[in-house]
């Protein structure tokens, strides 16, 4: 299985719908973002649907229990294939969506969002460093029975070791032929090589082949380096 999901969090539905059909045979899944779902709703994800792909829906839910196990059963019928709540949404929360969501659909939870680094973390009260705070929150999550979690590529060959058969999600990946300046709002990122050989399941990649000005051959380079 091709483990690349390209994100494709476009404003417009006949754009984000020509990437995915230009690309396609070169990864293995899309992701629709907040931004894409707010915008385009259930009638963009059946859309995209069209062109044959699995289908990422990294809508972070975080709420209160019923209200996330309420927004799951409201996204069946678009039967994805991953779903993303918020790790800290708590224990609670985490049973209720991952109870609430299609027999085969995976939930996963978001632990310490790839934008964020240790300062980040202490001005919302965080202790610890990033790294710390990904592992207690994966901890919670293989604790409240979901499928995995999302963390950057520094925390996934720890939480692997610890979750032998976890599904992992590795967000905010740059080619290394990217160099070091281009990485936009990421701070904690990672090569797809390297991510994947930390144990990452899925590798999310956007910008690198949605504004390459290639994107088959941007793709196709990934695809080769794995």
């Amino acid at each position: 299985m091709n483990p690349i999901y390209l994100a494709l969090d476009l404003p417009r539905l006949d754009a984000a719908l020509a990437l995915a059909q230009k690309v396609k045979g070169h990864v293995g899944g899309l992701k629709l973002g907040l931004e894409f779902f707010c915008a385009h709703g259930h009638h963009g994800v059946h859309e995209i649907a069209h062109v044959g792909l699995p289908i990422f829906l990294d809508l972070k839910l975080h709420d209160i229990p019923n209200t996330v196990a309420s927004a799951m059963q409201a996204i069946h019928v678009l039967q994805p294939a991953i779903v993303t709540v918020h790790a800290a949404g708590g224990r609670a929360m985490m049973e209720d969506a991952k109870a609430a969501a299609g027999e085969r659909t995976k939930v996963v939870a978001v632990t310490v969002l790839t934008s964020l680094d240790d300062d980040d973390l202490a001005a919302t009260g965080v202790g610890g460093s990033a790294h710390d705070q990904a592992l207690r929150l994966a901890d919670l999550a293989r604790e409240a029975g979901l499928d995995g979690i999302v963390c950057s590529g520094h925390e996934i060959g720890e939480i692997h070791k610890r979750w032998k058969n976890g599904f992992f999600v590795v967000p905010g990946l740059r080619p290394a032929e990217a160099g070091g300046g281009n990485h936009a709002d990421q701070k904690r990122i990672v090569t797809p090589r390297q991510a994947r050989d930390g144990g990452a399941s899925v590798l999310v990649i956007g910008r690198p082949i949605s504004r390459a000005e290639d994107p088959v051959a941007a793709a196709r380079a990934i695809e080769a380096t794995l």
